[in-house]
Formats: C-alpha cells, sequence, structure tokens
C-alpha cells in the first residue's frame, strides 16, 4: 500500500514490548541506522510498549490466549495517533499479521517479508525461532516462495532453545546464554545452513556476527534497516510481496 511521498518523513508506529528488551533493542537500531545530524533528522516513532500483550506461542498452540484483537487495537490506536506505517520487532507475533491489516488503513511492514528478502542469494538457511513461529510455518512459507530450503532445529534443539529465550526475557545476557546460542547456530549450518536467522529478536541480544563463521541474518537489523529506508522515502513501500 502506497504513502503519499508529500508526507516525508513518515511516522512510525512500533507494536512493542514483546518483550520489552527487544522493543528497545529494535529503537536503538532505528537510531544507529539513521543518518542524522540533529534531533530533528531522526525517525519519529510512536511506541505501543506492550509487555501484556497474550502469549503468541501459547496462542499458536493451542494453550489459550488471543493475541489478534490486542494487536489490531493497538495498530489503529498506534494510526489514530498519526502513524503512517506500522512496524513490529516480534517475530512470532507476525502469525497474527491479518488481524493487525485488517484494523489498519496505512501500511503493516512484515519483519518476516524484510528478512526473507535478505536471504536472497543462499539455497538453504537456519532458522532460530520460538517454537510459536516454527508451527505457524511463517517463515518456512515466505522462504519457500523464495525459493529457499529451511533448515529447522530438531525438537530437543526447539526446547533448549525456547529455555534460551526465557532466560534472555529475564534480562540475562551473559556469555554463556552467548555461547549457547552459538552453538544452536553451528547445528543449523553443520545440517547445510548457509546462513542463520534471527528468527526472535531477543537472539540478537546475546548472538552477534562475530561470534559466527556463517553470516548471521539477524530480523530486528533487517526490520530498523527498513524502517529507515521506509520512513526517509528511500524504498517505496509499494515494492515488497
Amino acid at each position: 500500500m502506497p504513502v503519499s511521498r508529500n508526507s516525508l518523513p513518515l511516522t512510525v508506529g512500533v507494536l512493542g514490548g514483546m518483550g520489552p528488551d527487544a522493543t528497545v533493542d529494535f529503537m536503538s537500531k532505528v537510531i544507529a541506522a539513521t543518518p542524522a545530524g540533529s534531533d530533528q533528522e531522526h525517525v519519529h516513532m510512536l511506541v505501543d510498549h506492550n509487555p501484556h500483550v497474550p502469549d503468541r506461542t501459547r496462542a499458536i498452540l493451542g494453550e489459550g490466549g488471543e493475541p489478534g484483537p490486542v494487536l489490531a487495537a493497538m495498530a489503529k490506536q498506534l494510526e489514530q495517533a498519526g502513524a503512517d506505517i506500522i512496524v513490529m520487532p516480534c517475530n512470532t507475533a507476525h502469525a497474527f499479521q491479518a488481524d493487525i491489516e485488517a484494523a489498519l488503513a496505512v501500511p503493516f511492514v512484515s519483519i518476516i517479508d524484510e528478512t526473507v528478502e535478505a536471504c536472497r542469494g543462499n539455497s538453504a538457511v537456519g532458522l532460530l525461532a520460538t517454537r510459536g513461529c516454527l508451527v505457524s510455518g511463517i517463515y518456512q512459507t515466505a522462504l519457500r516462495a523464495a525459493g529457499i530450503e529451511t533448515i529447522v532445529p530438531d525438537e530437543d534443539e526447539v526446547a533448549e532453545l525456547a529455555s534460551l529465550i526465557a532466560t534472555i526475557k529475564t534480562g540475562d545476557f551473559s556469555p554463556g546464554v552467548g555461547t549457547s546460542m552459538k552453538q544452536l547456530a553451528e547445528g543449523l549450518t553443520s545440517r547445510g545452513a548457509q546462513a542463520v536467522i534471527a528468527g526472535c529478536t531477543e537472539i540478537p541480544l546475546v548472538l552477534d556476527q562475530s561470534m559466527l563463521d556463517a553470516p548471521l541474518i539477524s530480523s530486528t537489523d533487517i526490520l530498523a534497516e527498513a524502517t529507515v529506508a521506509y520512513a526517509l522515502g528511500k524504498q517505496d513501500l509499494n515494492t515488497r510481496p
């Protein structure tokens, strides 16, 4: 959905709080990605930092909670407050993207689509993501459409990853957590992944490119860079699938 270029720079609405540290990390990366020489040249962000959105993985697994209506209401409020586009630095919550878009008259920028776009050139990528994100298939479907094979963690790795993400959400970003995350990523590359998607925005809080030989495709970084490009009019909103 195109937006009038007369309104540049665009105001960005952020569906946040999932989790809190990941949202702050995303905002920090938007700031870092913006070529600004003064306060006034930075991106205007309206942020609904709501950690009380029902658990996305539990909802996907049929264990209760309805994130969709909550996310849709948050997005609509941001639009009414003046947001020209909406972004959401939570991968798993994109399983409820249809609910969000149904409530909006402004574009929603998908972290899934942007990250998959960054994967082009690889024939197979590894995916580190929550159990809910993996079960929903949102990445696998988008990668398949792009002609890219998805290599996913096995059941034991999914359980370990869930434990690590829960630990990160407590505020523990210690080296041991990062080392364990690194080992999970290397498990995927050992099975043929040419790059690894950090498909949960908690992951880049402990894992960065310097820790891996294979390319790390951070969904947080990708969304931050896309947000700046769209807000400043360097990328048209109607050029993504």
